[in-house]
């Protein structure tokens, strides 16, 4: 029976990396009928930063990445930890350490000042029974350190990356418990796994340094350790290191402020290292499910390109039928301050048939059609300059504005045959009045159809505008 677990430190918001690393982690439970465990391993209080734990299980809610078991929190098993690192010592695979962090600081300094690894000299290792009795008698603090075999090599065999040796000597005798009595991650990590009966650890690549420690624990519990699985970095766009903040958005639920849908991201994030096959890049959740093996799984790093995202997302914008998307947009035209009364609703539900093939974004929707709500709108420079330069141009708008005033219907068929029947009427191409109206009406130079828009924006406005524009800009310098 699989059994997997995502145990991400509550240090700050779920990155999407993290994200990956989860999505793998619940592919793989759900392809082979197995357990998905949510597990915060939150014993380092130092680091701990409030609301982390609220984003981590918001992010993998919207993800639609549910967890079977869990939240297990670390903090809350202390006593556990401490019971097995006194059993490692009583077996002597560990010892009590009593140096003080300013001696451990000073060694460190020298070591790197000669050109050495920095790394503990194994000073307390070594000390009677009847020094430690002494030591712990006179109140000294003290931590508890694994005993790293001092000969040999160290193996193991990770899924993706084969045999891993490590030399023993290479390796310093790991802090297991801290003075204060929490555990370090490492034996947290390791007895967690264990009584969790986790099956496979996957996780990212940087962890495989330390997974030659966690392998010795194993052995010195006496226990059988899972399938290791280190998967790959998620790379910058410009290939050149990890994926970080500098590089813009990477926390998932800032994904979601910005207006990309949660099928968008998974599929995206799945494609970053997995395969599904062929040269397919849409792929539903539960198509991943059925497909998601680990020997498609890459070794390398893969490239986290912002405009594939974009395209993705614009993708599963337009397979959201128009209802979908107006629940879905709602939020978006209220946070710009877009939504007044029902009136507003009703054109939003009106824009989205308009804005569905343009937009990448949710946040599009309302920064696109932003002219439907307000008059404050700025005109586009270029599109001044380039559609109202002639003085015949305010003559030929005041036609199309007497043709407006007449109408008695206002559709999309009628207005568009009313204006090319002004161009016709006027002996110009219809495009030398149509430019200047969309200007005019919004402001910018593309946007959806004229006449469709025309429609939507309603008789009064139209004839209002165009007469601003030629109020504003009729004897104006181009």
């Amino acid at each position: 029976m699989v059994r997997v677990r995502f145990a991400p430190s509550p240090t700050g918001y779920l990155h999407v990396g993290g994200a990956r690393t989860a999505l793998y982690n619940w592919l793989f439970a759900r392809h082979n009928n197995g357990t998905f465990i949510l597990r915060i391993e939150d014993t380092d209080r130092t680091r701990y930063v409030p609301g982390s734990v609220e984003d981590i299980m918001e992010s993998l809610k919207w993800l639609g990445l549910e967890w079977d078991e869990g939240p297990y929190f670390q903090s809350k098993r202390i006593e556990l930890y401490r019971k097995y690192a006194h059993e490692l010592l009583q077996r002597g695979m560990a010892y009590k350490c009593f140096c003080s962090e300013e001696r451990l600081q000073k060694l460190r300094e020298e070591q790197r000042k000669m050109g050495l690894k920095p790394g503990y000299d194994r000073k307390c290792r070594n000390l009677t029974p009847e020094e430690v009795k002494k030591l712990e008698e006179s109140g000294k603090p003290y931590v508890i350190r694994l005993k790293i075999p001092l000969e040999g090599e160290t193996s193991f065999d990770d899924y993706l990356h084969g045999k891993i040796t490590v030399k023993n000597k290479e390796l310093e005798d790991l802090i297991l418990l801290k003075s204060d009595g929490y555990p370090t991650y490492h034996l947290a990590n390791v007895v967690d796994d264990h009584l969790m009966g986790i099956t496979h650890v996957m996780r990212a690549d940087e962890w495989i340094p330390s997974t030659p420690y966690h392998v010795i624990m194993y052995k010195a519990f006496g226990w059988e350790p899972p399938i290791f699985v280190h998967l790959p970095v998620i790379l910058a766009p410009d290939g050149k290191g990890k994926l970080s903040k500098r590089h813009g958005a990477v926390s998932v639920l800032e994904f979601r402020k910005m207006g990309f849908l949660p099928e968008a991201l998974v599929n995206f994030l799945a494609l970053l290292g997995w395969s599904p096959g062929g040269d397919r890049e849409i792929v539903s959740l539960n198509e991943m499910i059925e497909l998601f093996d680990l020997k498609k799984v890459g070794k390398r790093g893969s490239v986290f390109d912002f405009n594939k995202l974009y395209w993705m997302n614009s993708v599963y914008i337009r397979m959201k039928n128009d209802e979908e998307l107006y629940n879905l947009v709602l939020p978006f035209y209220e946070r710009e301050g877009l939504i007044e009364d029902k009136s507003h609703r009703d054109l939003v539900k009106k824009l989205i048939p308009l804005y569905k093939e343009r937009v990448k974004t949710l946040e599009d929707f309302p920064k696109m059609s932003y002219y439907f709500f307000r008059d404050d709108f700025e005109y586009d420079e270029e599109g001044i300059k380039k559609n109202f330069s002639s003085t015949e141009i305010f003559n030929y708008l005041e036609k199309v504005v007497e043709k407006l005033e007449s109408a008695e219907s206002f559709t999309h068929e009628d207005i568009e045959k009313m204006i090319r029947g002004v161009a016709e009427e006027l002996g110009i191409k219809a495009r030398v009045i149509i430019h200047p109206i969309r200007v005019a009406l919004t402001g910018k130079t593309v946007g959806p159809g004229l006449f469709e828009l025309m429609e939507v924006l309603g008789k009064e406005k139209c004839i209002e505008r165009i007469k601003k524009a030629i109020e504003t800009f009729r004897g104006q310098k181009p």
